[in-house]
């Protein structure tokens, strides 16, 4: 382990401008040390710039490095470290996940809140999943990633995913309900920023059932630029991916593609042909990946054994809720996706009256929702 002061250079380093993963790397594993390194980028010394290789006007990006140096107190930078409770850790250390240090892009310092490391070692011992989605996604995308996150924890499964929005948050929140295998959340800001702010309580209850990985250092902001660099940790991670909705061109994809040049196996949940949030997905299996049709799928391809069934083949993935007998048809003629109440008329043959009438006990009993006149059918995590 390095010490506190070390911890602080490195947190600087990794928002010099033109400082990028690779060179980040070859600073910490520097064999003059890391407060070498930083002398040389505080008195704005070329010869560090230029032993880094091709660099282009090492003069300027000496005095850029140099004026950004200025601006950072080592002692309260120290102090927010100590304070907060994160684990810093570089790239050779031993407590460094062999996993990422293997990785042909690997991080060459990891800033991580958890409990304890053996709680990050046990879940990197185990089998691991990352689930991930856009966050524009349907009732449908939710509920399918919540059933996935809570079915592969109870078997024992990791949950990963980036605590994004919809897909991801969802996963995760799946993975907390079971709690059988701590989840593992990476992300783009530095842990003392949530983002979305809304995903406070999301972030925090994944630090303490498991662990949450960023790269940023405390006080970073959530950029663009740094959720592609969170992917490919992701992607690293995981000994499968899942996508469950992704659109056409979504950052979903960018896991993907990490995933594919990993070797890692990537598969799809099916989404309506007509849902934009599946257009992504829905691409993936025409172009060869494995479909995921509920949890059993995931943990054949995991080469774990299939959950108990009572019969053959694969259990509905979605278990219809305890309902009035006389709404059944009604329930059946809404899907998974958004459905129009013209279009439950058409399939019931029921006047308006009626048929708003048993969507509402529909509604209250928790088997639909509603959104702006259309309607989903909605299995709540248990």
């Amino acid at each position: 382990m390095r010490t506190p002061r070390e911890e602080a250079i490195a947190s600087a380093l990794t928002v010099l401008p033109q400082c990028g993963i690779a060179r980040l790397r070859a600073f910490v594993q520097d064999p003059d040390g890391l407060e070498a390194v930083w002398s040389d980028i505080v008195a704005g010394r070329v010869a560090r710039v230029e032993g880094l290789g091709r660099v282009s006007k090492p003069a300027d990006v000496a005095a850029a490095w140099r004026a950004k140096a200025a601006t950072f107190d080592l002692d309260a930078v120290e102090r927010r470290i100590a304070e907060s409770g994160v684990r810093v850790l570089f790239i050779d250390d031993d407590a460094y996940p062999q996993v990422l240090r293997d990785d042909p892009d690997p991080p060459g310092v990891l800033f991580i809140r958890t409990q304890s490391l053996d709680v990050l070692h046990d879940a990197l011992a185990r089998p691991r999943v990352a689930i991930i989605g856009t966050r524009r996604c349907t009732n449908y995308g939710v509920e399918v990633s919540r059933e996935l996150g809570r079915d592969l924890s109870a078997a024992g499964v990791v949950v990963v995913s980036g605590l994004a929005l919809g897909i991801d948050g969802a996963a995760h929140e799946g993975a907390l309900v079971a709690g059988a295998a701590p989840p593992v959340g990476v992300v783009g800001s530095g842990l003392d920023v949530v983002y979305p702010h809304r995903h406070r309580r999301l972030w925090a209850s994944v630090a303490d059932a498991g662990a949450l990985i960023s790269e940023a250092p405390l006080g970073a902001i959530a950029e663009a630029h740094r959720f592609p660099q969170r992917n490919r940790i992701i992607a690293g991670l995981s000994d499968l991916v899942i996508v469950v909705e992704s659109h056409a061109a979504g950052g979903s994809m960018h896991t993907v593609q990490a995933a594919i040049d990993r070797g890692v196996p990537v598969m799809a949940v099916p989404g309506s042909v007509r849902s934009k949030s599946s257009a992504g997905t829905n691409r993936l299996l025409a172009e060869g990946v494995a479909p995921v049709l509920d949890v059993d799928d995931v943990l054949v391809a995991l080469a774990l054994e299939r959950r108990p069934s009572a019969s053959p083949g694969h259990d509905h993935p979605h278990p219809e809720p305890q309902i009035d007998p006389a709404d059944a048809g009604v329930l059946a003629a809404v899907e998974w996706t958004p459905t129009s109440t013209e279009t439950v008329l058409e399939r019931t043959g029921l006047s308006l009256g009626a048929a708003a009438a048993a969507l509402t006990r529909l509604e209250m009993a928790g088997a639909v929702r509603s959104q702006n006149g259309w309607w989903e059918r909605k299995e709540e995590v248990r």
